[in-house]
């Protein structure tokens, strides 16, 4: 893992304008040679949780998802990761509306990208139902956090789903820990379809 971590941090480095080559010799030592290209770090959070839940050690098959902190990074990630950077196989998932930033990036690449409805917090909260959503924020402790939530004007008369997809971002670092949370939630066969493609193609 150590080596996962360096490389990303290299890949980070590059992307913003620093030398390919500290990237190129981590992804050497860690075996890399399929990149996962996240939006951000709940994202992150989210398949690397699912692959525990599976018994799948990406970086063992040569994986590393990689977190950008923005789909509008798409096109640095992917000229320094793809063929004319260091020549790995690329694959995505994004939100869809930030799916021409995508496009336009990996275009000619054939790199498959797998695109959430809205985004994955979305298609968390549609495959556990809203019932068990709420169970999960009630037994992390933040029940009394979402029940002031819910008495915001601005919430009143929206669908639960829209409720709690807002809540999880309503607070720093809350997306990224129910991304690994939901994801725990999962039965195995309710796995939204992008993420579940996603983990096939790799």
């Amino acid at each position: 893992m150590i080596e996962i971590r360096e490389f990303r941090a290299a890949v980070g480095v590059c992307a913003g304008g620093g030398p390919a080559g500290p990237a190129r010799q981590w992804a050497e030592r860690a075996g890399v040679r399929t990149v996962v290209l996240l939006e951000g770090l709940s994202d992150l959070a989210a398949v690397e949780t699912l692959a525990e839940r599976r018994g799948r050690d990406l970086a063992a098959e040569g994986v590393c998802a990689v977190s950008m902190g923005g789909a509008m990074n798409v096109r640095r990630y992917a000229a320094v990761l793809g063929p004319t950077g260091l020549g790995l196989r690329l694959t995505g998932l994004c939100d869809v509306q930030e799916r021409p930033f995508y496009d336009r990036a990996l275009e000619g690449t054939g790199a498959p990208l797998f695109v959430c409805a809205a985004d994955l917090e979305d298609e968390l909260i549609r495959a556990l139902g809203t019932d068990t959503v709420e169970d999960v924020v009630a037994t992390e402790g933040d029940l009394r956090p979402w029940q002031t939530f819910l008495h915001q004007p601005a919430q009143h008369g929206r669908p639960r789903e829209r409720q709690l997809r807002r809540f999880l971002g309503t607070k720093k670092g809350r997306k990224i820990r129910y991304g690994r949370l939901l994801v725990d939630a999962l039965a195995p066969e309710r796995v939204p379809a992008p993420l579940d493609d996603l983990f096939a193609s790799l």
